[in-house]
């Protein structure tokens, strides 16, 4: 019953950091608090890894 709880961007597993689940678009999402501040205030970085994250507007 193990689930792969990784971070969207580095990949790091919930093993070797903590990692916050999120939802979008239907689906689940893990990422790191290294890497939360990029999902808040500069989702475009997040293009090649989030379908639709051009769409999204950094706070």
């Amino acid at each position: 019953m193990s689930k792969n709880r990784e971070c969207l961007v580095c990949k790091k597993s919930s093993t070797e950091t903590p990692v916050t689940k999120f939802h979008y678009q239907e689906s689940e999402f893990y990422i790191c608090p290294q890497h939360i501040p990029v999902l808040i205030h500069k989702p475009q970085e997040l293009v090649d890894l989030l379908d639709g994250a051009d769409k999204l507007q950094g706070g």
